[in-house]
């Protein structure tokens, strides 16, 4: 059907272009894709400004945390807004979450820092993050579905898909943004913890998208089916009970996250997230800038693959489609990531085959490390040692010390103890830190570790060229998923049933992949390690897929 409904029962229906219905709808999902990509690429200077009292480890894992913790409570918003969406209206729902996304985003760039406010300062910032996390919730369920039941049954792929690829241009929007605003003022105003910052421009300009995201979505009227399903008196009185106390539908919802949404959450965030951010920028030690750069064409570039691969399923079905990316993801993960190693940064890898360093500590002394509230503190000499090394890029060996014995870092014939942190001030542990990293970093340069990845010798067309096979996994993988989740879930309780899968996936498996994956690293000295966490949920749905997803290509959806 390619046009809009009026939101009075018994109304003649208003016909909307489908072409709007699609571009308010994309808009949205690419204005609150943008809210929270800034956040992401900002991790390192909210860590700055925000977790001053922690060191710089520290604060980038609480940052990074705090990225993973607005994940956390998007299927809280899944559960709000799509009893909203089930009973109200598929338009009132995704009205109210990018009015609430908006908000957030602009509060953050209001917010004072830590050397302003003190802890009052990151709480808030916590706030922030839990409504920007609640109305993600609730968007992309609204998103989908308002498409999904405008579109003809042959062609809901395509129209869908605009949705799918709406994350692209946020992302793009976001890093174009933060490039420009970081260029214009310089690092040091940039990154400062005063009013006038730069790193705040990019949340405050959101404003402006917000009001017009707004606007086009006011324009639009409630989705034609669920009208007529209001009319009818068919809509859910009780959405909850229907889509988790009843055994048919209940057993939807997790196929659909096993066989889906697993693997969709795991490669996505791997893919645009881990990356560029962790791997390479904080492994390899490119220049931040370049990375960005490298992101912003590999994302330019696959947002042509989501359209292209929703096209496919809507002509050979979607479930094959998607398990295509799975697979493709499994074979080129490990491969790939080595092979972004030699291509960013051939000094570093030599020097690790040359001289290996090795982490001799007590085994009951270290930790894994990790923490979603970004509160706890790793004091060990053993998980000081190990964090300095993750955050330099460095491979190394474990090896069992004395018990009770501080941790030594071995580079070559080089020892360099570590220090005990329990018990010391915050100001202490911090020279004390500081000092440890000094002389690691300084042994590290003697092996012939470099500081950073020499410009002159990052290929560049060989890192856009194996981020595009990634890319190309993560897109054959989410383009046909809104649809499949449309067209898996009966009309009453689809967007309550629909969107809990999605964002357990995304939000919970997808948004942990940054602070889990390093906590792999720390823990078992590979920096490769991390993978295992996207692995294994990717296999979870490339080996149920084939045999427990239907494939609803052609299904009817007003039912």
């Amino acid at each position: 059907m390619a046009g809009s409904a009026s939101d009075t029962p018994g109304a003649p229906h208003k016909v909307t272009p489908m072409v709007t219905v699609i571009a308010a709808s994309a808009l949205g999902t690419t204005f609150e894709w943008y809210d929270f990509f800034v956040f992401g690429t900002l991790a390192p200077v909210i860590a700055k400004n925000f977790f001053t009292a922690l060191d710089a480890t520290a604060g980038l894992l609480a940052a990074l945390a705090l990225f993973g913790a607005g994940f956390f409570f998007r299927p809280v918003g899944a559960l709000i807004f799509g009893r909203v969406g089930d009973q109200v209206g598929r338009k009132a729902s995704f009205l109210i979450t990018v009015t609430m996304m908006g908000a957030a985003t602009v509060g953050i760039g209001l917010l004072p820092t830590f050397s302003q406010a003190g802890p009052i300062a990151p709480i808030l910032l916590i706030l922030m993050r839990i409504i920007q996390g609640t109305a993600l919730g609730g968007q992309y369920g609204g998103a989908a579905i308002y498409v999904a039941e405008h579109a003809r049954p042959d062609r809901r792929g395509f129209a869908t898909s605009f949705v799918q690829a709406a994350a692209a241009p946020g992302l793009v929007t976001a890093l174009t943004v933060v490039f420009i605003t970081r260029t214009f003022t310089g690092e040091a105003r940039f990154t400062d913890a005063g009013w006038l910052a730069g790193w705040r421009i990019p949340f405050l300009m959101s404003a402006g998208l917000l009001a017009i995201s707004i606007w086009m979505r006011m324009k639009l009227s409630e989705s034609p089916s669920f009208v007529a399903m209001k009319e009818a008196n068919n809509h859910a009185k009780a959405p909850y009970a229907e889509a988790f106390g009843n055994w048919p539908n209940l057993k939807l919802v997790l196929i659909a996250l096993t066989t889906m949404m697993s693997a969709q959450g795991a490669v996505w965030y791997t893919v645009f997230f881990y990356t560029e951010q962790v791997f390479l920028e904080r492994f390899m030690k490119i220049d931040p800038v370049t990375g960005t750069g490298l992101l912003m064409a590999v994302t330019a570039c696959s947002a042509p693959l989501y359209i292209l691969f929703a096209w496919v399923s809507d002509r050979f079905g979607r479930k094959w489609v998607m398990w295509f990316g799975m697979c493709l993801a499994l074979v080129a993960f490990f491969p790939g990531f080595h092979m972004l190693a030699k291509l960013a940064n051939p000094a570093l890898e030599s020097a690790q085959s040359k001289t290996p360093v090795v982490v001799v500590a007590d085994p009951a002394r270290c930790s894994l490390q990790f923490d979603i509230t970004g509160k706890a503190k790793f004091l060990t000499s053993c998980d000081i040692a190990k964090s300095l090394l993750a955050n330099a890029g460095v491979s190394y060996a474990n090896r069992a010390g004395p018990a009770g014995a501080p941790a030594v870092v071995k580079i070559g014939e080089v020892a360099v103890p570590s220090i005990e942190g329990e018990g010391l001030a915050p100001a202490a542990l911090k020279a004390a830190t500081g000092k440890v990293k000094t002389e690691i970093t300084q042994a590290l340069a003697k092996a012939g570790y470099p500081a950073g990845a020499d410009p002159a010798h990052v290929n560049l067309p060989g890192l856009f060229g194996v981020m595009m096979v990634f890319a190309t996994a993560a897109t054959a993988l989410f383009a046909p998923i809104a649809t499949t989740l449309v067209e898996l879930f009966p009309m009453r309780i689809r967007y309550t049933a629909m969107s809990l899968p999605y964002h357990v996936g995304t939000g919970w498996v997808g948004g942990f992949v940054p602070v889990t994956a390093f906590a792999i690293v720390t823990a078992t000295g590979n920096i490769y390690a991390g993978l295992w966490y996207p692995i294994v949920f990717t296999l979870i749905s490339a080996l149920t897929l084939p045999f427990l997803l239907p494939e609803t290509r052609g299904r009817p959806i007003d039912v």
